[in-house]
């Protein structure tokens, strides 16, 4: 954290350089006579970690815009010089968001300037088809500009590592030191884009990689010769004005899908996202236009992708016709019961299979992974740690045996082809799901109780708090080290164990994390999130059915609130 005077001489510097964006010209002249506005746009740099950059779109050191961007991508462009990458090159992928195509091509710029080779997509992706063309095109490194599920204020900026997974914590550490030693407004260099395409130090990524990204998520399928499938159900499709809506319905499309309706509001990429402010596909609102357009097509299943097409929601319809939004959890254990279920009938079944969660997704996961002799490897919060899993099944020659991997946020992958969450995957595997059952006379919904009947209720919630600017961040630590001095009981729940991440368990990286073990198979795990000034608080509950279990996680959310406010 800066200190005011900091704060005040690097608020004078940004007014005499800041001069290259209309925008930030005036953001910077409106807070001139307004110290708090000062405070929080220059209190900090953006911090830079495992999931890259991402804050508010606007003008200041703790602010998403050309000059944090093209510092951020000049310490990159160090980090891969220094590890002989220049050659290799950089993916480049964006975004719907406000200001993504800017961004990146700020960053295509840098690292041209750099002497790096530079793929960039010629359209909005993905973020899954950044990870592929990185491993794809054999890439040292790959950005995708964008903030996610975010509200439209925001923007980021991912990095990956040549293994299209997110970069690791001592990656991170080592790209930090070389963005802090660059100068924001003296120590960027930069190539005129257009002159780096006609040189060909740019290059566009070709509609292959496109393509065979594409074809690679088709062979995800799971279907045998003999297996009888509907794919004429009605189905509603919304990208959340996002990057989905191209490779969805292309891959789709090309797999035989024919009753696709698209919600019209939300098609077009659009970074204000109009109709769905907040655009997650986890919450309600985000989804209720779709539900209204399912009601009115009779449509048994909704699904949407977020902004950057990497998670996947869903809404399907129960016993009394209602549509029912399923939790990230509920659609993880479907996809992983369809998916073992089909491959050992059809004698696809590794012989050593292999799924992958996070510590805080579902338990009832395990159960369900055990039934089909499935081993179960836990791993630390973020994608990005399930990706290095898969890594290390490649090095050890066992890639093959990775079926599937998901965690509650809406992230599934069931294939090794990329090495994050992949939307158009979920998206692809789903309708598959839906299609099949359908051909069977059962609903997604029908299937999801049956599970609940087999392998035991268990609800898993997550409840965030948020807190804002440099008094959220100090308190955020605080919060921490209080939880952090014990607690006895949560919600009625006796503590049997607190487990502290932080200190390095079960061999995962360090990570800032609390995992409260209770009595009766319950648990509470706490975390500040990586990439939003936000505390998560993830609670998990069995008990015998559904209304006990609302209860009793009711009782426990309520105990822990007075740490929060």
């Amino acid at each position: 954290m800066f200190t005011k005077q900091q704060i005040q001489e690097e608020y004078i510097r940004w007014l005499k350089y800041a001069v290259e964006d209309k925008d930030l010209i005036e953001e910077l002249k409106e807070m001139q006579e307004d110290g708090a506005k000062q405070e929080d746009a220059f209190y900090r740099n953006l911090e830079f970690g495992t999931g890259g950059l991402r804050g508010v779109i606007g003008a200041g050191t703790n602010r998403m815009n050309i000059y944090t961007v093209a510092k951020a991508s000049q310490g990159l462009a160090e980090y891969v010089k220094n590890h002989g990458g220049q050659k290799k090159g950089i993916a480049v992928s964006y975004d719907s968001r406000i200001k993504s195509d800017v961004f990146a091509r700020v960053a295509a710029q840098v690292f041209a300037g750099n002497g790096i080779q530079v793929y960039i997509y010629d359209e909005l992706m993905p973020t899954p088809c950044l990870s592929f063309a990185v491993r794809r095109l054999g890439c040292e490194a790959g950005i995708m500009v964008t903030a996610s599920h975010n509200p439209s204020k925001y923007n980021g900026y991912k990095v990956y590592g040549s293994d299209g997974c997110q970069i690791t914590t001592e990656a991170a550490a080592a790209i930090l030191d070389e963005i802090e030693a660059v100068d924001i407004f003296e120590g960027i260099l930069k190539m005129n884009f257009d002159e780096a395409v006609d040189c060909g130090r740019i290059r566009w990524i070709s509609s292959e990689v496109t393509a065979d990204f594409v074809d690679c998520v088709k062979k995800q399928s799971v279907l045998g010769a003999l297996d009888q499938v509907d794919k004429d159900v009605a189905i509603v499709y919304s990208p959340l004005n996002g990057t989905g809506l191209k490779p969805v319905l292309r891959t789709l499309g090309e797999s035989g899908f024919t009753n696709i309706t698209v919600v019209k509001e939300q098609e077009a990429p659009d970074g204000h996202f109009p109709t769905c402010p907040y655009p997650n596909p986890e919450i309600r609102e985000a989804m209720a236009l779709g539900i209204e357009y399912a009601k009115e097509r009779d449509a048994d299943l909704l699904l949407a992708t977020d902004p950057d097409c990497d998670r996947v929601g869903i809404a399907v319809k129960d016993e009394q016709g209602n549509h029912v939004l399923l939790s990230g959890n509920e659609t993880g254990m479907l996809l992983l019961d369809y998916i073992c279920s089909r491959r050992r009938a059809n004698g696809t079944m590794p012989e050593h299979p292999v799924m992958i969660k996070t510590i805080v997704t579902i338990d009832m996961a395990e159960r369900i992974a055990a039934h089909y002799g499935v081993e179960t490897k836990n791993v630390l919060t973020g994608f990005k740690f399930i990706g290095e899993q898969i890594g290390l099944l490649e090095e050890k020659g066992q890639e093959s045996s990775y079926i599937f991997g998901f965690e509650e946020s809406y992230g599934y992958l069931s294939g090794s082809y990329v090495r994050d969450k992949d939307g158009v995957n979920a998206a692809f595997l789903i309708c598959e799901m839906f299609a099949y059952y359908k051909a069977q006379g059962i609903s997604l919904w029908q299937k999801l109780k049956e599970l609940y009947q087999t392998y035991g209720y268990c609800l898993n919630t997550l409840h965030s708090f948020t807190f804002e600017g440099a008094a959220g961040f100090l308190r955020m630590k605080e919060i921490m080290a209080s939880l952090r001095q014990g607690i006895d009981m949560i919600g009625g729940k006796r503590v049997l164990e607190c487990l502290d991440y932080s200190r390095g368990l079960d061999g995962l990286p360090k990570s800032d994390v609390l995992k409260f073990m209770l009595e009766d198979y319950c648990s509470v795990v706490i975390r500040p999130s990586g990439t939003e000034p936000k505390m998560k608080v993830y609670l998990s509950v069995s008990a015998e059915d559904m209304e006990m279990a609302g209860r009793i996680e009711a009782e426990m959310a309520e105990s822990l609130k007075g740490f929060f406010e």
